[in-house]
């Protein structure tokens, strides 16, 4: 038997996977996305940069027809490289924060309907791409403008700028202000911090078919508590003032008006007080649809606005005992008017289509991509860790477009399909075009190959079959040596790890690579595997997910005979974060070491919408909040613990962990912090993105080379 004491060889400093890693932005650049078909299927036009470790991404136009591609917009050649993250508007920072987004350039983008008129941002300024030309221009903008986009017909483009709502002529003339902002809490056009965080809705307005008018969200901050987020690192800056609406707090409030480019202005009317979440919007032909959400979250509902008068009238209600999920896309409308819908129904999330479920018991709805005339596209799972592609109209029924295993994705208008495909056994993504039933042509990706292999074994363990990971070092022989164990989940709601897709792996890899046996493993409240199990953690984000690792771990020993439960670490981030932390603090009979990325230690320190959905309001229910918060759990610590977290953080504040440090140091436990400043929730910054993986590796080997022996938890212990 190996000697478990014995010190493993440290991380790889510098180079390899994680500086690949980190200089790909995670294998995500030279990827095509962001795609968009024209309405007659002639044109599709996506998002890539130039090469795989190049983050300055170009907009593409490809024919489906002749199988070409070419150059539409180049922000090089209009001052985009210079645009870094310092100069960019505080609305474009947010936004790029709440989507993720990792690159630079022209990182979104809108169209008019027939794909021809292309609108986007650079540092605050507003371009239009000419789509058949390829020719760009700049429009004199009341800058910074944000989020522009066409109208219909292309003749028009509205943005956002000052917090008020302008639209002004492709041509360049004609600027005018529709919506002006009241007063300095009052913005018009942008989505509120739990809209784009936690509801995904990452718009805030919605132009009208014909182009005459346009719905647009007021939102009113004022009764919104404020938080200040400083940067330590360079005291002579003034600390960032951000409207966050902590759980149990104040939302923003949140109205809808229609504005008329004749200067009309139209209230869209519902009742506010019962339905505060503006959830969705739809506009169809004639039709207005406005979905608003109860502030429990227990009822959804649907609602039909004559736009001439703002009046509402309930066109659908769906309710639950602990929350409603709220389906991406929809609702959608198809040609003839049928609206198309998501729903819980007999243990299933199933497509509804003109009142009718259309889909099987079984096969999970993931997202509603969009109508194509009377075609529905749509990603479902019948086994979580597989996504597919699917079609229905009542013409064809229910129609698989995605053939293989794996996780797929796609866009669909005019005839014309873009499937974009990720399988286990393949690094990377493959986007093809299907039109006409034509043979499906390629858009090249030029993202770079991985240096290492994943290799995944995907399994079902436990009594609950839990859908598990488990990566071993592609050096290990069965027998040849005990391995520590890296457990390395995300673990919570609306998060999974365990896809059938070869990139999500690779970091998890390099950690194998570096000694350990890796196990990822999706448990209770994981998207996938239907309403019940995501609704097992309501009123306790700690002790099912705690449970379902500790399950998988022994599982996975039993499996392969040389996992050495003696040496047992935990890492994660956000929700991942937390769990890794919990793990150590509640198991650490389990659990020998953990490294607690960007945590949330104290529930009470996040968003509304997310914290109430799964825990309830914190003055009705704090007793759920207790129990899933661990501050109060720091006299307990009896492991290495290692929490690192992004000091310009807005989405998880870093008073997470520093309150826990605080905690921890008043009662004497040992423990290790890793500020990281002028860093947000995501670690974009390559050196950073590098390192951070090279020092979670070392601080785990040093921690698990020879656990102490743990002092029983006890009252007089602490």
């Amino acid at each position: 038997m190996a000697d478990n004491s014995a010190a493993l060889p440290r991380a790889t400093p510098a180079g390899g996977l994680p500086r690949q890693w980190a200089r790909t932005r995670r294998f995500t650049l030279g990827v095509p996305r962001s795609f968009t078909i024209a309405d007659d299927g002639a044109a599709v036009l996506f998002l890539r940069s130039r090469a795989g470790d190049d983050p300055l991404t170009c907009l593409w136009a490809f024919d489906p027809a002749a199988g070409t591609e070419r150059l539409v917009a180049d922000p090089a050649g209009l001052g985009g490289r210079a645009a870094g993250d310092e100069e960019l508007p505080p609305e474009e920072r947010t936004r790029r924060e709440r989507m993720r987004e990792h690159a630079t350039g022209i990182t979104a983008y809108a169209t008019d309907r027939r794909a021809q008129v292309a609108a986007f941002t650079l540092g605050g300024r507003l371009w239009t791409a000419d789509v058949g030309q390829a020719s760009t221009r700049e429009l004199p903008v009341a800058g910074p403008a944000a989020d522009p986009r066409p109208d219909p017909a292309g003749g028009r483009i509205a943005y956002v700028s000052g917090g008020g709502l302008h639209v002004i002529g492709a041509d360049g003339t004609g600027d005018q202000l529709l919506a002006a902002p009241e007063g300095p809490d009052v913005g018009y056009g942008l989505p509120e911090h739990v809209a784009s965080e936690s509801m995904s809705r990452h718009r805030g307005y919605w132009w009208a078919p014909d182009g005459s008018r346009i719905l647009v969200a007021r939102v009113d901050l004022a009764p919104v508590q404020r938080w200040y987020i400083g940067d330590p690192a360079n005291p002579s800056r003034p600390p960032t003032e951000i409207a966050y609406p902590a759980a149990g707090t104040a939302n923003a409030d949140v109205t809808l008006w229609i504005v008329g480019l004749d200067g009309s202005r139209v209230e869209v009317r519902w009742d506010r007080n019962a339905h505060e979440y503006v959830v969705a919007a739809c506009w169809a032909g004639s039709q207005l649809l406005v979905v608003v959400q109860s502030r429990s979250q227990r009822s959804l509902r649907v609602l039909d606005v004559d736009p001439a008068t703002g009046q509402t009238r309930l066109r659908r209600e769906d309710t639950d005992a602990c929350w409603v999920h709220i389906m991406p896309g929809v609702p959608a409308v198809t040609g003839s008017g049928a609206m198309v819908w998501a729903a819980d129904i007999g243990g299933t999330r199933r497509l509804v289509f003109d009142g009718a479920a259309v889909t099987p018991d079984g096969l999970n709805l993931r997202e509603v991509i969009g109508a194509d005339g009377e075609t529905v596209l749509f990603t479902a799972s019948a086994e979580p860790t597989e996504i597919g592609l699917w079609s229905y109209s009542p013409q064809t029924g229910l129609v698989p477009v995605s053939t293989s295993p794996g996780v797929h994705q796609g866009w669909r208008a005019g005839g014309t399909t873009v499937v974009v495909s990720e399988s286990i056994a393949e690094p990377g993504q493959r986007a093809t075009v299907h039109r006409d039933g034509r043979a499906a042509t390629v858009i090249a990706s030029r993202a770079e190959v991985p240096v290492l292999r994943a290799r995944p074994e995907v399994l079902r363990l436990g009594e609950r079959e839990l859908r598990t990971v488990v990566l071993l070092p592609s050096w290990h022989r069965p027998g040849s040596g005990r391995l520590p164990v890296l457990m390395d989940p995300y673990g919570g709601p609306a998060g999974q790890r365990v896809l059938a897709d070869h990139d999500g792996y690779l970091s998890s890899q390099w950690f194998a690579e570096q000694g350990f046996a890796v196990v990822t493993a999706d448990g209770r409240g994981t998207p996938g595997r239907g309403p019940a199990w995501e609704r097992e953690i309501f009123g306790d984000l700690a002790g099912p997910v705690l449970e379902d690792q500790v399950a998988v771990l022994h599982a996975a020993a039993e499996r392969f005979g040389d996992l050495d439960l003696g040496r047992v670490g935990i890492r994660g981030w956000s929700f991942g974060g937390f769990l890794a932390a919990l793990a150590v603090l509640r198991r650490p009979d389990v659990f020998h070491a953990a490294v607690a990325g960007a945590p949330i230690l104290d529930q009470r320190l996040y968003d509304t919408h997310f914290k109430e959905r799964y825990l309830g309001h914190p003055g009705e229910q704090p007793e759920a909040y207790d129990r899933s918060s661990l501050i109060a759990d720091a006299p307990w610590l009896r492991r290495p613990l290692m929490l690192i977290h992004g000091l310009a953080d807005d989405n998880v504040v870093a008073a997470n962990t520093l309150r826990m440090s605080a905690a921890l140091l008043a009662a004497g436990r040992p423990h290790t912090v890793l500020p990281l400043a002028g860093v947000s929730h995501m670690t974009p910054q390559e050196v950073i993105a590098e390192n951070l993986l090279v020092i979670q590796a070392d601080f785990l080997k040093q921690a698990l080379t020879a656990p102490e022996v743990i002092e029983p938890r006890s009252a007089t212990s602490a």
